[in-house]
């Protein structure tokens, strides 16, 4: 039987994991610059272009932001351009306004099968449940009920969210350390309960998309475990394929 060949990973592959574990170990912060081409090249002793080349990978996958005459900064869910990347539901009039996003309850829980599965958490172990509703132009257009590690959100609380002027990644990022580097999602239609009728103020059995989606930080680590349900009498769920 022959032998398996080990995995050959490129040298500027290589300078990208050791970047993004700097950046998991918080070396540099959302926002912030991080070193140049130059010193990072002497950093990891290799060249310029190998360096160059990471970066331009890193920031294809919105991990890093390049800014001409500026310089390379670690990407910010603060940042008004990041909202859409995670929210793909645009208005049919194509007027890309800042959803307010309400919050309906929070409260704590013990993780049972599906969101110690979803979380790769222990069974029992401590989660924060949050409900919250997205309006467009006032409109009800998302309910959302979202599933968080206890542990990664000590002190999140319902008078936080209340409090928090921004997005809920946002929140996540400034309060928690925590950013949000990559999402799987799963759609499929279904019809309004009457619990969600009432909040999305749409007659029970309209139809509805159902999108439930886990998200990642840095390593790899599942953060978030959310369902939520998508009016779309005005909206469209849009995903550009490059």
């Amino acid at each position: 039987m022959a032998q398996e060949s080990p995995t050959f990973s490129p040298l500027y592959r290589q300078i990208k994991t050791l970047i993004l574990q700097a950046l998991e170990a918080g070396e540099w912060r959302p926002g912030q610059a991080i070193p140049s081409e130059q010193e990072l090249a002497a950093r990891f002793s290799v060249s310029q272009g190998t360096v160059r080349k990471a970066i331009d990978e890193m920031a294809a996958e919105n991990l890093l932001i390049r800014k001409q005459g500026k310089g390379t900064f670690v990407a910010s869910h603060n940042d008004p351009r990041a909202l859409f990347r995670f929210l793909r539901l645009v208005p049919m009039d194509g007027d890309l306004s800042h959803p307010q996003s309400v919050p309906l309850d929070c409260w704590r829980a013990k993780a049972g099968q599906e969101a110690s599965r979803m979380l790769g958490i222990e069974l029992g172990a401590p989660i924060i449940i949050v409900r919250r509703l997205l309006r467009f132009a006032q409109k009800p257009v998302v309910v959302d009920e979202i599933y968080l590690p206890g542990d990664v959100f000590p002190g999140l609380s319902f008078e936080a969210l209340q409090d928090w002027n921004g997005s809920l990644y946002s929140l996540f990022e400034t309060r928690f350390g925590l950013r949000m580097i990559r999402a799987q999602e799963r759609i499929r239609a279904v019809a309004a309960d009457r619990s969600t009728s009432e909040a999305l103020k749409v007659p029970e059995g309209t139809p509805l998309l159902s999108v439930e989606r886990v998200t990642y930080t840095y390593g790899d680590k599942p953060v978030e475990w959310r369902r939520g349900l998508y009016s779309t009498a005005e909206h469209f769920y849009l995903n550009e394929l490059n």
